[in-house]
């Protein structure tokens, strides 16, 4: 493969080279006003930027009045149709109006770069600056120590805090920041290595963006990064007049909050800035809302944000009934035995496994060798043992041969097992003998599932009476359930047994089971597991098991990320995930050259057989490098090996410092230390993302920072990152990575070719190899896990883009509501929509009465047309008739409606407004009444219409929001029962395109039906004047926000396997796989419809079944 680069980089060239040969004009241009910027005072320097807003507003001038036009006409006519074309004109001029705003933004680029590099220099040669006081210094000199008055004048110092450190200003941008600062600017992704300067090359652009008032957002990876970083920068920025905020440092809906988003410049953590959007979008007033529209984000660490934590869920949820209710602790004993059992006769195995292989019968012994495999892959002996001379060769070549034909002759290997373990593909199967020991003695159906069309066709045979059926038939489900949400139960147990460690994938710190992040080792604080698998972590470990919670709102950062007009950039390591980063977000990479030469030594893979050789060399090695007066930072995978290397450094009495996510708090203090000369820092790879080690002069002249891998990680970029710690700013340094053949990594993915070559040299204790083959060896295992983590990514991101278009259609549906200027138009569309779903489904059965019905029910009003009429005229013309009667009809309402309520109001404004801002009127369809708030003078200047509009709003939001919580729960039901499509020979994908569209189908139309039935009904009651009061300050929702962690043992393989093995979670899950009719004959007629167009065809079940079978087609049920 690196053959063919080169010889594509002959013919094509290096794009790396290509991308900064295009930007160097750019950087001379700038270079070329720094001349210019530099003779003027300080105060013209800041008027700089007075003059770039002013011609931002003038190119925007004439679109901002034809828009301010065309919104007076909007609220002015009375004309929906009209309506809706302006607010399609509006949409339209802004879009235009972001292009010729973006056009004006890349011809300033050069002069606003200067500006701000200008700006950098003076605070470096000057203590203090004094301008002119504006405004914005006066208020600024309240709340900040670095701005004073005297007398007109405002004096900046160029030393502040910098979220608890005091600093002074001592960085000016190189020519290479400035490549970085356009490639951000362009929408791109800059990668920068270690000690480039990342955090000031942002303020190019942020300067830029900043100019036109719409807001920019620089998203970091915790909140400690956000508060720094906005306190360190934010002078540069005010200077210029540019206000900054950081939202971490507010509570949520708070005011503060509000103010940070309409701040210039916003910092802020990356689940925060999603968790505003879902709690926006749960407001119910404008006043309530605290984002703005999605404009400029620049996003720190971006792989780690935009791949490592694209496919997880931002949540906010709230209680559910009796959702403190579950078996996991009574189920935990069963499991607790069952994987002791299959443990000790394992060990037993693995013994006669042995002598069998000692004594040359490596047939039986390799049977069994690869049954010990198959139950417990993880045990430490067992994992001693394949390192050994020609084991791991043997247990390869049986597994081959048991699992060709598409594992036929498997299931002997696991005829003794209780349970199999797929470690390669992170999942587990309960087997016939598990689910018999299980089962146990007493109750041998206590975890079977009934067959519910035999069980419901033998109540029915029974001929009893309908109430005893039907008592019956509500048993049986009941216990479908219970059994469903058991098994349920056990599979998460299972798993969390048997394939989840502490200290690796989780640690328990103050009674709680905290998730430790695989790329960065940190804590993620407040983030669970989904689909129960948390709460079995928890009753496994003994703490409190959490209570289930509801989803009230939910987005993936990948999603949230994609709403923003401009998204780009910047890291240490993104060229390895460049392809995944261009397909999902069409970002492109560009590797920014470093500012100096990296002069770091990058040693090749030093490979041992066992991980006891492996760490006995890394201590050894350790001991030498802190002797010689170098710094060691040593990177490890989990927290169990960084805590062993510990206890075997202070056996040899070597000082050092230990990192992991059990003492992530004191990572600021550990790494200010990591510099020193002699100083060991042991640390998870938390050590490789955002943090900057510094290194003194002695320890440059011993030979600098020495990093030390004790494994490679499945992901290159976490190898990349770690290295980086060395060599940054010219430094000099060295890295090198000790592999054994007992790693993770080597053991699931590595060559085989590298133990069959370690046999062949008869390698002993103790002995390594080290070669370039062996390296790049071990770069193609972790390619080979990257693209698989890479396939799973992108299949989740289809299942969530098809939640993702519901949610804008609802989302733009709410803020529609929410505000009330285009929620006529939208009344009209609900109006017109509910007129032509009547008319379809009665002109389709000829049933006029029944179509008279519904426009009473809907409605409240008679038909418009002729039993006739009905008949001869077509589904079109009678909805056009409908639509308009009841539009009519319903303007009459309102109109009648305010009428009658506006004396009330008079009354109350004239009587009593000095007591009253808002007013509460209840109203009432003659079954649910719903109290509407409505402000008390603006319903007395408009007559009462004001409160005929909250009327339309409440009861919008208020049925909108209902049908959302219920149609989230049935979509999370859906996606975990169409993985069972797969047994069908069906693509799970499809299936789910096609039922989510349905489900949301039906949800869109009864909310219409629902919204409408309510407005058309509503009426005040008589005795409205007695009843309006003042409204008071609505109560917080109690509800929970939470990061769900979708772990990638369940994504990683098929969760159709999982799906196979019983792991079904309630009734209405399954119902969609349960045949639940009879037998279809080959030559019976079917009707299939087609997943994507929604055709349908009549044939024969035995021509159906292919098309079937490809996932195209769908059997559609009588």
């Amino acid at each position: 493969m690196s053959i063919l680069n080169a010889i594509i980089k002959v013919f094509v060239g290096d794009k790396s080279k290509q991308d900064v040969k295009a930007m160097m004009p750019l950087v001379e241009k700038i270079k070329s006003f720094e001349v210019e910027i530099e003779l003027l005072t300080h105060d013209e320097l800041r008027a700089k930027t007075t003059d770039f807003k002013s011609k931002i507003a003038d190119v925007r001038k004439d679109i901002e009045d034809e828009i301010d036009k065309l919104n007076e006409e909007a609220n002015t006519t009375e004309d929906i149709d009209r309506k809706e074309d302006i607010y399609i004109e509006i949409d339209k001029l802004k879009d235009e109006s972001y292009t010729i705003t973006e056009t004006l933004l890349n011809d300033l680029l050069p002069e606003a770069f200067a500006v701000v590099k200008e700006t950098t220099k003076r605070f470096v040669n000057n203590p203090t600056i004094t301008v002119i006081a504006s405004t914005f210094d006066r208020e600024l000199s309240g709340t900040k120590s670095y701005v004073s008055l005297e007398g007109d004048k405002a004096v900046w110092s160029n030393s502040w805090d910098a979220a608890g450190k005091p600093i002074t200003w001592d960085m000016v941008h190189y020519d290479v920041q400035l490549i970085g600062g356009i490639a951000l600017h362009e929408g791109k992704i800059a990668e920068m290595q270690t000690g480039e300067g990342k955090t000031l090359v942002a303020t190019l652009p942020m300067y830029l963006n900043a100019l036109t008032g719409k807001g920019v957002h620089l998203v970091t990876v915790n909140d400690y990064l956000a508060k720094r970083d906005s306190a360190w920068m934010a002078p540069i920025f005010e200077f210029h007049g540019l206000s900054v905020d950081c939202i971490d440092y507010h509570q949520p809906n708070s005011a503060e909050r509000k103010k940070a988003y309409n701040a210039d410049i916003t910092y802020g953590t990356n689940n925060e800035f999603g968790f505003d959007y879902l709690r926006d979008n749960m407001a119910h007033s404008p006043d309530d809302l605290v984002q703005r529209p999605h404009n400029y984000s620049i996003v720190d660490e971006v792989d780690s944000v935009l791949v490592d934590d694209a496919r997880t869920p931002l949540i906010i949820s709230g209680p559910v009934p009796d959702g403190d209710k579950h078996e996991f602790d009574e189920l935990k004993p069963k499991i607790n035995d069952i994987v002791n059992v299959q443990r000790k006769y394992l060990i037993g195995v693995l013994a006669e496994a042995k002598k069998l292989i000692a004594s040359g019968d490596t047939k039986e012994g390799g049977f069994k060798l690869l049954r010990v495999y198959r139950g417990i892959p993880k045990n430490k002996a067992l994992i001693k043992f394949l390192s050994e001379e020609g084991v791991k060769h043997l247990l390869q070549k049986t597994e081959n041969f048991y699992m060709q034909d598409n594992n036929r002759e498997m299931p002997k290997v696991d005829a003794e097992l209780y349970y199999v373990i797929e470690e390669k593909n992170n999942q587990i199967e309960l087997s016939d003998k598990g689910i018999e020991f299980l089962s146990g003695n007493d109750d041998p159906d206590f975890f079977i599932m009934p067959e519910i069309g035999l069980e419901i066709a033998k109540i029915e045979a029974k001929g009893l009476t309908p109430e005893k059926e039907a008592e019956l038939k509500e048993e049986l489900f009941r216990d479908f359930g219970v059994k469903s949400e058991r098994i349920h139960t056990l599979s998460q147990l299972l798993k969390a047994y048997t394939l989840f460690e502490k200290d690796v994938e989780y640690v328990v710190m103050e009674n709680k089971v905290m998730i430790v992040d695989e790329q960065t080792g940190r804590i993620m604080d407040g983030r669970r597991y989904s689909d129960g698998l948390h709460q079995a972590i928890e009753a496994k470990e003994n703490v409190k098991v959490e209570a289930v919670t509801q989803t009230f709102a939910t987005i993936t950062l990948q999603n949230y990320f994609r709403m923003y007009r401009k998204l780009c950039g910047m890291t240490g390591t993104a060229v390895t995930e460049a392809g995944e980063l261009w397909e999902i977000y069409k970002l492109d990479v560009v590797e920014i050259p470093t500012n100096r030469p990296i002069i770091r030594d990058d040693r090749e893979d030093l490979v041992y057989k066992t991980k006891r050789e492996k760490y006995n060399a890394v201590i050894d090695e350790v001991t030498q490098l802190s002797n010689a007066g170098r710094p060691v930072l040593i990177g490890t995978t989990n927290v169990e090996i960084s805590e062993l290397l510990g206890k075997m450094l202070s056996i040899r009495k070597v000082p050092h410092n230990v990192l992991n996510a059990k003492l992530h708090k004191k990572e600021a203090n550990i790494v200010a230390e990591a510099g020193q000369p002699g100083q060991v820092t042991i640390a998870t790879n938390m050590a490789g993302r955002g943090t900057d080690i510094k290194l003194t002069k002695e320890v440059i002249t011993a030979g600098g920072l020495a990093i030390i891998g004790t494994e490679r990680h499945d992901s290159r970029r976490v190898d990349r990152q770690l290295r980086g710690r060395a060599g940054r700013q010219g430094d000099p340094g060295s890295s090198q990575f000790y592999v054994s053949l007992e790693d993770n990594l080597m053991r699931l993915f590595g060559s085989e070719r590298i133990a069959k070559m370690m046999d062949r040299m008869g390698l002993k204790e103790g002995e390594v190899i080290q070669h370039s083959m062996i390296s790049k060896s071990i770069e193609r295992a972790q390619k080979k896990v990257e693209e698989n983590n890479f396939g799973v990514r992108k299949r989740l991101l289809e299942y969530d883009d098809v939640m993702n278009a519901q949610r804008e259609v609802v989302y733009r549906r709410r803020y529609n509501a929410l505000f009330g200027d285009r929620l006529r138009v939208d009344l009209a569309n609900m109006i017109y929509d509910t007129s032509e779903i009547i008319t379809e489904t009665n002109k389709e059965a000829n049933d006029y009465k029944n179509f008279e019905f519904e426009l009473i029910r809907y409605f409240s009003m008679s038909s418009p047309i002729t039993e006739n009429e009905f008949g001869e005229l077509s589904t079109q013309e009678i909805s056009g008739k409908v639509y308009h009667a009841a539009f009519d009809h319903y303007k009459e309402k309102m109109e009648r409606n305010a009428d009658l309520a506006f004396p009330v109001i008079k009354n109350v404004y004239e009587t009593q407004r000095d007591k009253f801002k808002r007013i509460v009127v209840p109203f009432t369809d003659g079954v649910k009444s719903i109290q509407v708030v409505t402000d008390l003078e603006t319903a007395y200047k408009t007559n009462g219409k004001q409160l005929i509009t909250d009327f339309e709003k409440n009861i919008s939001l208020a049925i909108i929001d209902d049908a959302w919580k219920t149609h989230l729960r049935k979509m999370d039901e859906l996606k975990q029962s169409v993985q069972l499509a797969v047994h069908e020979q069906k693509d799970p994908l499809l299936i789910y395109k096609f039922e989510s569209f349905e489900l949301f189908k039906a949800m869109i139309d009864q909310v219409n039906k629902d919204v409408i039935s309510f407005l058309f009904k509503g009426e005040l009651p008589q005795e409205t004047a007695n009843t309006i009061h003042e409204a008071q300050a609505r109560r917080k929702d109690n509800v929970n926000t939470s990061k769900e962690e979708i772990q990638n043992i369940d994504e990683r393989a098929a969760e159709s396997r999982e799906a196979g093995a019983n792991t079904q979670r309630q009734q209405q899950v399954v119902e969609t796989i349960v045949r639940e009719r009879p037998k279809i004959g080959r030559n019976d007629r079917v009707v299939i419809k087609h997943v994507m167009s929604g055709e349908n065809k009549t044939l024969k079940y035995k021509q159906a079944v292919p098309l079937i079978t490809k996932g195209d087609w769908v059997l559609v049920e009588d």
